[in-house]
């Protein structure tokens, strides 16, 4: 059995309890797995993806960076200069895209709708740490420092960049930020399993110190696409065949375009930072902008892959060494991850990496 006929039949199986998945693969630039199942679920549909889009926000500022808009190590005062405040004038993109700045937490009033106002409470903050002597994961503050810092050095959006970016791959109208109304219409449904509420609760105790209860994404508000319109780099509203195939004009061709020189590749996408995350406590090994290894598997046993898993299941990764790129998608937003995110990618990374 082929892998897109392996894929197929295990998810239409997947499909009686994530109710609806979409799964997508690229190997050196030709996509070989394009999968869905469920009701409704097309492969163009969109779906709320959680922190699935910060590798989209990541590829922009190293796409900026490859294209000399940006530099790693120049200090983000000179774009951003209120940003010096409490010991900062050092930081940089670097330490932002390794989650190392200091900079983690939003302010207690923060609501979904708000988070774009602020950037300068982030600018005037004091960090937890001298920026790059300590990491933790940046949930929401990392798409907004990216975003600004985006802003700052080309006078666009992000979310302008991103589209830029994605045209020529023919995914402009498949990954973004926030939801453009125009296509509301092709968002997902999602659905909470029965009885997350707890486990809701334990994550917001859990990140209590960097993101307020009102900022914690929960399906009865995403399934409202005017609540998803705000700008969020953080998160993304995308599909397993968008993400996917920009991971893959990431790290080669596609279609004729490549996002980076190909030198550019092993800077971006291997091992910047490892230390103990200070909030989590796990140890986390970041390249520039993304967690190395793959969903399900460790830094060590999978140091050639990289991406970004979401809250809820989704999940997107690439392989440098493989040219293999992997996304999914699922109707079910469980607090508790994706089984199905690690099963399939397990498969398809057996079969091709």
């Amino acid at each position: 059995m082929d892998l897109q006929s392996a894929v197929q039949q295990r998810i239409d199986e997947l499909v009686e309890t994530d109710l609806g998945i979409q799964v997508a693969a690229y190997r050196h630039g030709e996509l070989v797995v394009d999968a869905v199942a469920g009701d409704g679920v097309r492969p163009d549909s969109l779906f709320y993806a959680a922190s699935t889009g910060k590798g989209a926000s990541a590829t922009v500022a190293n796409v900026l960076v490859d294209r000399g808009v940006l530099d790693y190590d120049r200090p983000i005062v000179e774009l951003w200069p209120e940003f010096g405040a409490h010991g900062k004038e050092k930081a940089t993109l670097r330490h932002v895209l390794t989650h190392t700045v200091g900079l983690p937490a939003l302010p207690p009033d923060t609501t979904r709708e708000t988070l774009l106002s602020k950037t300068e409470y982030l600018a005037a903050a004091e960090p937890w740490w001298e920026p790059g002597t300590k990491l933790t994961y940046h949930a929401e503050t990392f798409g907004l420092l990216v975003g600004e810092i985006v802003r700052r050095a080309t006078g666009r959006t992000i979310t302008e960049v991103l589209r830029e970016i994605a045209e020529p791959l023919g995914i402009a109208g498949d990954v973004f930020f926030g939801l453009p109304a125009a296509h509301r219409d092709r968002l997902v449904t999602l659905v909470e399993p029965a009885g997350a509420d707890p486990m809701f609760a334990m994550l917001g105790e859990l990140f209590a110190k960097v993101m307020p209860p009102s900022a914690m994404p929960r399906a009865a508000y995403l399934n409202q696409p005017e609540n998803l319109a705000v700008e969020d780099p953080s998160s993304g509203v995308l599909n397993a065949r968008g993400i996917a195939k920009l991971y893959a004009g990431l790290i080669g061709e596609v279609d004729g375009v490549r996002l980076v020189r190909p030198e550019s590749v092993p800077v971006i996408t291997g091992p910047s930072v490892t230390m103990p995350d200070e909030l989590l406590g796990n140890p986390a090994t970041m390249a520039l902008g993304y967690a190395i290894g793959r969903l399900g598997s460790t830094a060590e046993e999978s140091p050639a892959s990289f991406g970004w898993p979401g809250m809820g299941g989704s999940v997107a990764w690439a392989d440098t060494r493989t040219g293999v790129t992997f996304a999914l998608t699922r109707v079910l937003f469980d607090p508790t991850g994706s089984p199905s995110a690690v099963e399939i990618g397990n498969l398809v990374a057996k079969t091709l990496c």
